[in-house]
């Protein structure tokens, strides 16, 4: 006799326990073959022409493969690594496979096409595809749920790999303090590696699979319930969580040995403090602004005046602190300036009167050269030769030693821009659960409705736009000092280089609009992808635009997603009526019939 619980159909007609074997087998050949050579020239990028060393790409496949055999033998139920799936699903193997496969392919199609064919694949090479394949193929057999089928008769296998497994998880238990607060230091130091690692990546085919290892390891983590239950452990110690967050932000200058990387690093935390400022405007108050990046040109033009340069057409040098309070004000009389004619419309015409006002300033700031127009912003030669900051004494253009470490230039202005980040976080979470973010809510979700309880939607909707505005000026303070020159053509509504108002938007709606880690992540993804793909540079609006196509398909409510997105745009099925309902239903009208 056979009893199954909680099983549903697999994609493959395999017995389960064939295809976990398989799958695990699968995987373990493509890790073995990470210590065998993959190509016989060291031409291609990472060299992997070492036997019993992986490098470059054979790392990457090699953590894919030990991540998919973990997975795979903690559906064994095996004592010690029940604990990787908490949900009880086969989702992440086959997540995790499929990352696998993507990576050992990309990596074969990329030797053959640099290197000329694919006669210059070694046979580990050969045996790591192979693997891959029948990990991904395998996993397909294995059933959407955690197998617990109970078999009276059992296999030879299955009884082996019953007396391996431990007792069937009830609910999670509950560690000490210690150890949960070991395990969020542990998550951050994980992540500020991850991080790490792909801001380092010295070559593009490097970095592509880290990209796809990456996606599909943290979406497979997902769908395991680990990143459910770090949650709810970083719920339970906010502070604890919020001052790691903070210390591995700031240790990331110290794993740096040259500025390169760090340069890159600081226009991220740049792109994600403007995409937070517009994150309040877009996915609070639901206003679809379209030049968001002018109060960006604003806070950097500003900056850039009062900052000293010889370029300078008032020959005036303000501290630091006196020109980001400068900056920040004339933001913020920009967005009340603009926002008061224009916020009394809705939509699409919002939108394009904001599209408009982008267009405007850059025009302008192109004008004012003293020919077209007033000797202000030099036209489009910008504000060149800006100094670097100097606060009370302490040179940002100068190396420093700090515990030994000698840090860079960029690396001054990456802890100031860390410290810029962390007063815009403070800004956005204090607001938006405060009276005036549930009033921003009210609006977004219905503005007739939220104006006919009493809310002035038109006040509301100003304070949204000046804040959004001035914490853009107070990022831009800091980017003119950054890049030394500021020039019209950084801000426009869509270009090559982000940050740009189609940028800025993007990184919003791709991470989750109306969260604090969303845009976060989406203005990291979207600087890194054109800083380290450049020969793709003149596809990056068609790239953008598929992704977003699919991520409306997949995921609307972004990567990171609020739990009122996860009810507006997935079915959840809280309304569906019992089966049992319907049942006992039919029959009373049957038997009332009768």
């Amino acid at each position: 006799m056979t009893t199954k619980t909680h099983q549903t159909t697999p994609v493959l007609a395999i017995p389960a326990t064939v295809a976990r074997a398989a799958t695990a087998a699968g995987a373990a050949l493509t890790l073995g073959s990470t210590f065998l050579a993959w190509t016989w020239t060291a031409k291609f990028p990472g060299d992997l022409t070492v036997t019993g060393y992986p490098g470059g790409l054979q790392v990457l496949t090699l953590v894919g493969a030990a991540l998919t055999l973990l997975f795979t033998l903690s559906g064994y139920g095996i004592k010690g690594l029940r604990w990787l799936t908490p949900g009880g699903t086969n989702s992440p193997v086959r997540l995790a496979a499929l990352g696998l496969l993507g990576t050992m392919g990309f990596t074969v199609g990329a030797i053959s096409v640099e290197l000329g064919g694919v006669v210059n694949l070694e046979p580990g090479a050969w045996i790591g595809l192979v693997g891959a394949i029948i990990t991904v193929v395998a996993s397909l057999g294995l059933p959407h749920d955690q197998d617990i089928t109970d078999t009276a008769t059992p296999s030879p296998l299955e009884k082996f790999l019953n007396s391996l497994r431990a007792p069937a998880p009830g609910r999670p238990k509950e560690l000490p303090s210690w150890a949960e607060i070991l395990i969020i230091v542990a998550a951050f130091g994980i992540g500020l590696f991850v991080v790490t690692y792909g801001i380092d990546t010295a070559y593009p085919e490097l970095f592509v699979g880290y990209l796809l290892i990456t996606g599909f390891a943290v979406t497979a983590l997902f769908k395991a319930g680990l990143m459910a239950r770090l949650s709810a452990i970083t719920t339970k110690y906010r502070s604890i969580a919020v001052a790691a967050a903070f210390v591995a932000a700031a240790v990331f200058p110290f794993t740096q040995s040259t500025d390169q990387y760090t340069l890159i690093a600081v226009n991220i935390l740049i792109f994600a403090t403007v995409a937070l400022g517009l994150n309040i405007v877009v996915g609070l108050a639901g206003l679809l602004d379209l030049g968001y990046v002018a109060f960006l040109g604003v806070g950097a033009y500003t900056a850039a005046l009062v900052s000293g340069t010889s370029a300078s057409a008032f020959g005036v040098q303000f501290p630091f602190w006196a020109s980001v309070l400068l900056g920040a004000a004339v933001s913020l009389i920009f967005g009340v300036v603009i926002g008061a004619p224009t916020l009394r419309l809705r939509g699409d015409y919002l939108a394009i009167v904001t599209l408009g006002f982008g267009e405007i300033f850059r025009i302008a700031v192109g004008n004012l050269d003293g020919v077209s127009g007033p000797r202000v912003t030099n036209g489009p030669n910008g504000v060149p030769n800006i100094p670097d900051l100097n606060f009370f004494g302490y040179d940002f253009g100068e190396s420093h030693t700090i515990l030994g470490f000698e840090l860079g230039a960029y690396a001054n202005y990456y802890m100031l821009m860390l410290l810029a980040m962390i007063l815009v976080v403070l800004v956005f979470s204090r607001a938006g659960s405060s009276r005036i973010g549930r009033a921003w809510v009210a609006i977004r979700e219905d503005e007739t409705a939220a104006t006919a309880m009493g809310i002035n939607g038109f006040r509301v909707k100003l304070i949204a736009f000046a804040l959004g505005a001035t914490l853009a000026g107070i990022a831009g303070t800091v980017q003119a000092h950054v890049q030394s020159t500021v020039v019209p053509e950084m801000y426009v509504f869509a270009g090559p280089v982000p940050p740009n108002s189609a940028f800025l938007l993007a990184a919003v709606i791709l991470g989750g609009m109306g969260t604090i880690s969303g845009p976060l992540i989406g203005a990291a993804l979207l600087y890194m992808i054109p800083a380290k793909l450049q020969f793709l540079s003149d596809y990056q609006l068609l790239g953008f635009g598929l992704a977003l196509i699919l991520l409306m398909r997949f995921r609307p409510e972004g990567l990171i997603a609020n739990r009122r997105a996860k009810l507006e745009y997935h079915e959840t099925g809280q309304l569906d009526v019992p089966d049992e309902t319907l049942a006992g239903t039919t029959s009373g009208t049957t038997k009332a019939g009768a």
